[in-house]
């Protein structure tokens, strides 16, 4: 007999399937020893209160063994020697773009400009031991995508284009842990994702796809409207459709789009800083209590958000037991990120701070940014956020001494527009230098965070102080640019045979979105294959 429970019981009750057993013997009035197994539906915390609970949606086998796997299997065929579609990208899109067409008998030519996702862990530790940036294999660049070396997670709000569930099968079928199926906000981590994507690979290469590493595509071939396939800059010519999921900072390809008059437009992003603080002091204001999260609780999350002057002030990618980690894919930039790993147990937790910035906003006066070596861009080009990010981040390289040292300040000093004469420590590695973040950050930005900071401490009492600091910027919440496609068919709106996807291309906003959204390309590619 199989029964399901709602539950809300204490942390230490939650914590292991034993104690949850004798919970449910004990207020359900069920025998402990005919309960064979209790499978975790959905887990989630309320620390509403002084006393936080965690509630538990369970199913309890009683006299009946559960099922061997927690997740949904999918079988994959061999399709080595049937039709093909290139994938050009090898983050969470392309990956999952490349096994949906696996699934539709199709075999996927992936092509990777970066290196694999271990080769990657070198280059990324060289920027911040030597401050150098490899332009095709760092944070951003390789297999992987800017997800590989990064939290790792998989929760979305935007759940109209797919089912989001069956990617974190597909996660799990791959290696990662099944409370992801549970868990409210599910989280992989960085040090468990790099051999999750091996897996994909292989997946991929056994059932008869290919992938290409550090190939880069050159060009999109098209011949009478169609695309016809890709050149790379190892003189590769692969033929057939195309599923473009390069990620948000393949500036190269918008610009090479641009240029042969494919259709892209402009989109808003958000922009800001790195927010750190001790993760002891976020257990405690969030648990509400000095011995902050205990033995049962993991590192609390926090969320923000606020409207100033008519744009949107708000936390992002909170990253709690975390550490903040140098994301420029070129070595005349500065920008940060956060990332976490598996048990989240670090010193600090960091959150992106950002200001929502409109297409139209880049023309503003107080965003304004005259840097050497950029010329100006037209006020309707379609790249206008895209230089208003360039420009800010090469403004953040140069307040950081021209390396990626990354400036920063006190939080209460950013707030009263004081310089900080001395800073916390840090998770940064490559180092931080004492900035006066107040001044030189874009006035748009700037104000809208000083007047944020102060409603949030108001809302959490603790959050607004001098142990905690900015770190600038962040400036990659999302793509700069959408590849027009249409709605229907997923194809780009003027090429046949073209399907932008993913982060990248303007669709996505996370892992779990944009992959959803290159099974989605993936499905639509094959379907034009068969209707020839």
């Amino acid at each position: 007999m199989v029964n399901e429970y709602q539950l809300r019981v204490l942390p230490q009750v939650a914590a292991s399937e034993q104690a949850i057993k004798e919970y449910i013997s004990r207020e359900k009035g069920c025998n402990l020893q005919s309960i064979y197994g209790v499978r975790v539906l959905r887990r989630s915390i309320d620390a509403r209160q002084r006393t936080v609970y965690v509630n538990l949606a369970v199913r309890v086998f009683v006299n009946e063994m559960p099922p061997k796997d927690e997740y949904r299997h999918r079988d994959y065929p061999n399709v080595e020697g049937h039709d093909t579609v290139i994938v050009v990208g090898a983050g969470p899109a392309g990956l999952f773009a490349a096994l949906k067409t696996i699934e539709n008998g199709k075999c996927p030519i992936v092509v990777e400009r970066g290196k694999d996702v271990r080769s990657r862990k070198i280059d990324v530790a060289n920027i911040s031991r030597t401050h150098t940036v490899d332009t095709e294999s760092n944070y951003c660049f390789g297999e992987g995508g800017a997800g590989a070396y990064s939290d790792g997670k998989l929760f979305t709000r935007s759940k109209k284009r797919g089912n989001t569930e069956d990617i974190l099968h597909i996660f799990c079928q791959h290696g990662a842990s099944p409370s992801i199926l549970s868990d409210a906000h599910p989280h992989l981590g960085t040090d468990k994702l790099p051999r999750i994507i091996e897996n994909m690979r292989n997946t991929i290469l056994e059932c008869g796809g290919e992938v290409h590493f550090e190939t880069r595509m050159e060009e999109i071939l098209v011949k009478n409207g169609k695309v016809c396939g890709v050149r790379t800059n190892r003189g590769d010519i692969f033929a057939r459709v195309v599923i473009l999921a390069t990620g948000h900072s393949a500036k190269d390809v918008y610009r090479a789009l641009h240029k042969g008059g494919v259709a892209i437009e402009a989109k808003g992003i958000a922009v800001g800083v790195r927010l750190e603080h001790p993760s002891t002091l976020i257990d405690q204001i969030q648990y509400h209590t000095p011995q902050g999260r205990g033995k049962y609780l993991p590192a609390a999350e926090y969320s923000f958000t606020t409207q100033v002057d008519g744009r949107g002030v708000y936390s992002f990618c909170m990253c709690p037991g975390g550490v903040v980690v140098p994301s420029a894919s070129s070595n005349e930039e500065l920008l940060v990120n956060g990332m976490s790993p598996s048990h989240r147990g670090g010193r600090w937790s960091n959150s992106a701070m950002v200001v929502q910035i409109n297409s139209e906003d880049v023309e503003h006066p107080d965003l304004r940014m005259d840097i050497e070596g950029f010329e100006d861009v037209a006020p309707d080009s379609p790249l206008r956020v895209l230089a208003f990010q360039e420009r800010l981040e090469r403004l953040c390289w140069i307040m950081g001494n021209r390396r990626q040292t990354a400036p920063a300040q006190r939080m209460t000093d950013f707030v009263n527009g004081k310089l900080s004469y001395d800073l916390p420590a840090t998770s940064y590695a490559p180092g931080l230098l004492s900035s006066p973040m107040h001044f030189w950050l874009p006035r748009f930005v700037s104000s809208r965070l000083q007047r944020a900071f102060v409603n949030f401490g108001r809302a959490s009492r603790g959050f607004l102080t001098r142990e905690a600091q900015l770190i600038g910027v962040e400036s990659r919440t999302s793509s700069p640019v959408r590849i027009v496609r249409d709605n229907e068919t997923l194809q780009h709106a003027q090429v046949e045979g073209l399907f932008p996807c993913g982060e990248g291309a303007g669709y996505a906003g996370g892992i779990v979105s944009a992959a959803v959204d290159g099974e989605r390309c993936a499905l639509s590619a094959c379907q034009y294959l068969d209707s020839f």
